[in-house]
C-alpha cells in the first residue's frame, strides 16, 4: 500500500512511498522547514488501488496457461 504525508503547516507533500519512509520525509522536512514545532500534518491512503497485487495475478494466470498449453499433445 502507498501513503502520503502533507504538511500541516505549508503546501508540501511527500510523494507516494512505504509509510515509513513517507513518515522519515514528513520528519525531516519539519527539521528543515518548521524546527520550533512538533511534525503534524495528515497521511493519505492510496485508495485508488489499496490491496494491489500489482502483476501477480498477470503471471499466475500467464503460468497456468503454459502448464495447460505443455500438457496438450
Amino acid at each position: 500500500m502507498a501513503y502520503r504525508y502533507r504538511c500541516g503547516e505549508c503546501g508540501f507533500k511527500t510523494g507516494w512511498t512505504t509509510e515509513s519512509e513517507a513518515e522519515d520525509r514528513a520528519i525531516a522536512h519539519y527539521a528543515d522547514h518548521h524546527p520550533e514545532l512538533i511534525p503534524g500534518g495528515s497521511v493519505e491512503i492510496n485508495t485508488k488501488n489499496p490491496n494491489s497485487l500489482g502483476c501477480l495475478p498477470h503471471l499466475g494466470i500467464l503460468i497456468l496457461l503454459l502448464i495447460i498449453a505443455s500438457s496438450c499433445e
